[in-house]
């Protein structure tokens, strides 16, 4: 699933207790250290931006004209209302750092045969202390991930609901991300609308001025 760069638009249904709401978003991203997420729609989310360099992150609000560093206790936020923290969105997915991984069990999901990894944290401060994920022997790409705390108890859940084929590269299209303490969410759906691998991205995108751009 990496590339040198990656460009996708997108959209992001949060599926609230009474009602959903569709936010729509076009990212920028530099391998896995560098990420610029600019919403489209709906016009209370529309202008708001996100950069992400390393483990710091900022988002700039054309309502307020303020650029903000996320950070502390703020990063475990939710997004927008979504299932997701900025704290999941600013994980580096070069997981093999932080986590020791062992084969657990061989399941079948939706008809694939999968291997179950227990990923355990390799050092105190991470989101999570442990992972199962559930990678698609075939095409080597997670189906399922469920995600636990020091404690044991289940934080959050992803599902991948369907899958793309671009070039040789397999890809998700359809997430679906699962806060599992919040009793009246059913859910935060992403959904990837394109995607481009290994084009152009000039550095300037890549800055602080280009959040009021």
């Amino acid at each position: 699933m990496s590339a040198k760069t990656t460009i996708l638009e997108s959209k992001m249904i949060v599926h609230g207790r009474r009602a959903s709401r569709t936010i729509s978003s076009r990212s920028w991203m530099l391998g896995r250290d560098k990420a610029f997420t600019e919403y489209l729609a709906p016009a209370r989310e529309k202008g708001t931006k996100m950069l992400k360099i390393k483990n710091n992150m900022w988002t700039y609000s054309p309502q307020t004209d303020r650029i903000i560093q996320i950070s502390g206790h703020m990063l475990r936020q939710s997004v927008m209302g979504s299932d997701l923290s900025y704290e999941d969105m600013m994980e580096d997915p070069k997981l093999y750092d932080d986590y020791e991984s062992t084969i657990v069990d061989q399941e079948s999901i939706d008809g694939k045969d999968c291997w179950v990894i227990l990923l355990s944290a390799r050092r105190d401060g991470l989101a999570y202390n442990s992972r199962k994920v559930w990678i698609d022997k075939e095409r080597m790409i997670p189906l399922r991930e469920e995600l636990f705390a020091k404690s044991g108890k289940l934080i959050k859940s992803l599902s991948i609901k369907e899958i793309m084929q671009i070039g040789d590269r397999w890809y998700p299209k359809v997430w679906v991300f699962k806060d599992e303490l919040k009793s009246n969410s059913r859910g935060t759906e992403w959904v990837i609308l394109k995607v481009e691998f290994d084009k152009h991205i000039p550095e300037s995108r890549f800055s602080k001025s280009a959040l009021r751009k």
